[in-house]
């Protein structure tokens, strides 16, 4: 049971037919080309290693690029305990399938993280032509810390903090992003000490990498879906995350589910993001 709240009129369509790669008809088989450990970039001479999955003919296919949980001290790129997508299941559905892993903080410090997300984007970037992507159509989705992540992509963008892993010249432009079970105010997270960075002082680094603080009209859309019994991030983060977009009138959709704990990506909660998918590829602009 959920309940979906649209807090902006001007910020989504209403669902039509299906009229691109995202929507295709799940009845028809779909022949998939899965490739493991991609190196998406190199930070000093370690590489960044990626999962893809795409699908058999010709694009242009929309682009889902899934950021695990973990507190950013944990997990991987295949840990669906930890929101990371099937990516070859979402190659079926008609996309470009991404799932990275990244440089945890307990070894490198925030915000490596982030800038990996970001080298990541920019990766897809690059070989748009090579795996037929509509550039125009790159989607983030992310749990729990993941989520966090790909908010700040939604809201800072690229930020102060200096391109690492390549592809510099390559832009970070997405489309919109989902995000599950999210924190958006470090400061007030009962494990937001884990984004500690190196040369900042703590609070300062927090508020720094809270979505919450960067919202504006000029958001990219943000689909963001939680329970309201998340014991590791309180509903109220979303809810006040709501409610600052809304005040900025950017564009999202919060989605409330009910007794669902910490909410991995469900078969509901991937239904809920392809919706949000298509209602934004409909829509003009980057």
């Amino acid at each position: 049971m959920r309940m979906t709240l649209m807090l902006l009129s001007t910020c989504f369509l209403t669902l039509a037919s299906a009229t691109n790669a995202a929507a295709q008809d799940d009845s028809q088989p779909v022949k998939v080309v899965a490739r493991q450990d991609i190196v998406y970039g190199r930070v000093q001479g370690a590489g960044l290693l990626a999962d893809i999955a795409h699908p058999e003919g010709k694009g242009p296919f929309p682009a889902i690029l899934s950021v695990h949980g973990g507190r950013w001290v944990a997990s991987h790129k295949t840990d669906p305990g930890e929101g990371a997508i099937n990516v070859s299941q979402w190659a079926g559905y008609g996309f470009f399938a991404m799932s990275i892993d990244y440089r945890l903080a307990g070894c490198s410090p925030p915000p490596a993280c982030y800038q990996d997300m970001l080298c990541a984007i920019r990766w897809v970037h690059a070989h748009a032509d090579e795996y037929q992507i509509d550039a125009r159509r790159i989607f983030l989705i992310g749990m729990s810390a993941g989520g966090h992540l790909v908010s700040l992509a939604a809201t800072l963008g690229d930020g102060p903090f200096p391109r690492t892993g390549g592809w510099d010249k390559q832009p970070t432009n997405i489309r919109g992003v989902i995000s599950l079970s999210a924190p958006y105010d470090l400061e007030k997270l009962s494990w937001g000490g884990n984004w500690a960075a190196a040369n900042e002082q703590g609070l300062a680094a927090r508020r720094l990498a809270s979505p919450i603080q960067h919202v504006s009209e000029k958001n990219k859309p943000i689909l963001i879906i939680h329970s309201d019994d998340d014991g590791s991030v309180p509903l109220q983060q979303a809810l006040d995350m709501a409610q600052t977009l809304e005040k900025a009138k950017a564009p999202h959709r919060l989605s409330v589910h009910k007794k669902q704990g910490h909410m991995r990506v469900t078969d509901e909660v991937i239904k809920e993001a392809r919706a949000f998918i298509e209602e934004v590829s409909k829509r003009g602009g980057q």
